[in-house]
């Protein structure tokens, strides 16, 4: 958007890379500030992240939000800030791709998202990587209950031999993502993504597509990035990101979130 009168309504926002900082694990001080400003200035920040809902309620009791919407697990969680309870829920079946995975990526883990309590694993993940209880089971266990969102971890292996084992996939009956942190494959239902969600969001607030914003970092953020009217990349994301945002910005180490919002509302 150049119209210099321009300021966005629905400002969606990623959280690992946008406005924490994987490095430190902080949010900080100047971006608080900035999404607050932003707020306090019409704006209505929508949080959009693949984190679970148990994963964001740390970060919207760090940035003091306590009205609107949370997109959660890449689109298939809505979560009602206010009361910290899902909104609506989208689930797919796991089985197909639990045994597509299996097969292209040998040795790998699972967790299926147990909605409000954990998840449901294979083997134990890394008590940082996954929030809340992890409960084992078996592949075939796992396969007969619909989740929100899967996770196939590649223990020991480079994110980039993920995207290399994966490239040009298509998953059964499946919406798919690749991290660039962990060498990880998030998974949620067919057509569901962080843009398709905010979509409808967008429509239930009666905003005009016009006025939508959204910042990310990572694969999963590609969708929203094309769906906003102004789609900002953070700096460190990979080329992909880039390519789909109108803007890139700083990297989140250097606060580049709240460069960019500060243009409206600082």
């Amino acid at each position: 958007m150049t119209d210099a009168a321009w300021k966005p309504r629905l400002i969606a926002l990623d959280v690992d890379g946008t406005l924490l900082n994987p490095d430190t694990g902080l949010i900080s001080a100047a971006v608080k500030a900035a999404v607050h400003r932003a707020i306090a200035g019409g704006g209505q920040v929508v949080i959009s992240t693949g984190r679970t809902v148990l994963g964001v309620d740390p970060v919207l009791d760090e940035l003091q939000l306590t009205s609107g919407f949370a997109l959660c697990s890449n689109g298939a969680v809505l979560l009602d800030v206010a009361t910290r309870e899902a909104a609506s829920v989208e689930t797919f079946d796991l089985a197909p791709v639990l045994a597509e995975l299996s097969a292209r990526l040998p040795g790998v883990i699972f967790a299926a998202e147990d909605l409000g309590i954990g998840n449901r694993v294979t083997a134990e993940f890394p008590a940082h990587q996954l929030e809340g209880l992890q409960h084992p089971t078996t592949v075939d266990e796992l396969a007969a209950v619909p989740a929100p969102r899967l996770i196939a971890s590649w223990p020991g292996r480079r994110p980039a031999e993920v995207v290399e084992r994966l490239a040009g996939v298509e998953l059964p009956s499946c919406t798919y993502t690749l991290d660039h942190y962990e060498p990880w494959v998030t998974v949620t239902p067919e057509g569901v993504s962080k843009g398709s969600a905010l979509e409808k969001l967008r429509a239930q607030l009666g905003v005009l597509g016009s006025d939508t914003f959204a910042a990310g970092d990572g694969d999963n953020d590609i969708e929203m990035l094309r769906w906003a009217a102004h789609g900002v990349a953070m700096g460190q994301g990979p080329a992909a990101v880039h390519a789909a945002a109108d803007e890139v910005a700083a990297p989140v180490a250097e606060d580049g979130l709240a460069a960019i919002l500060d243009r409206w509302f600082g």
